[in-house]
């Protein structure tokens, strides 16, 4: 059972993670009996998360060969995949997207919003090709008052979302194009 679960979820993984911007990477489950090990309710298996991300490349362990972008992709799948036969009502991704940027960061924020269509799925970002795709968008900001820092949390309406989208987009100065671009955004998101 334990072999068959990890060649679909590997199979699964890998589609996923293609889809992500990686489009010859493989994802591989590597299961090891070994016969010296005491039973456990983790079995008599040593168990090895194997990726290749590029073509012509075996599958090495992922701890090894995975930078901060592919990993943050590679969990994502992974994390898509579980929620798929589970029932948790609310996933929270942290910065799933970090090391990532552009085309790639949309595709995020898409199967994010996928996700969110049959359970609550909340996320950190900072990338506003992934805010863009929320349904709902709340502005985390930080003040300190009397030496205490405080955390606040605001709910955007539309016109605010724009706001605080083209200030991810352009940083300090705003101007109209960079507005235009993050209306242009969540228009497409919405679509």
């Amino acid at each position: 059972v334990r072999t068959k679960t990890a060649k679909n979820l590997s199979a699964e993984v890998t589609k996923i993670m293609q889809s992500l911007g990686m489009s010859q990477g493989v994802f591989k489950i590597a299961i090891e009996f070994d016969e010296n090990m005491s039973a456990s309710t983790h079995g008599l298996d040593r168990i090895a998360f194997l990726v290749s991300a590029n073509p012509g490349q075996a599958p090495r362990p992922l701890e090894r060969v995975a930078s901060g972008g592919e990993l943050s992709r590679i969990s994502l799948a992974i994390q898509v995949v579980a929620a798929a036969s589970t029932h948790v009502p609310t996933l929270v991704f942290d910065e799933v997207d970090a090391g990532i940027g552009g085309g790639v960061a949309e595709i995020v924020g898409r199967l994010l919003r996928r996700l969110g269509e049959e359970r609550q799925a909340l996320c950190v970002t900072h990338l506003p090709q992934v805010a863009a795709q929320a349904q709902q968008h709340l502005l985390v900001s930080k003040s300190v008052s009397k030496g205490q820092t405080r955390t606040n949390i605001s709910p955007l309406a539309e016109t605010d979302r724009v706001q605080e989208l083209a200030r991810m987009l352009g940083g300090v100065e705003l101007t109209e194009q960079t507005r235009a671009h993050a209306s242009e955004m969540l228009k497409r998101a919405n679509g």
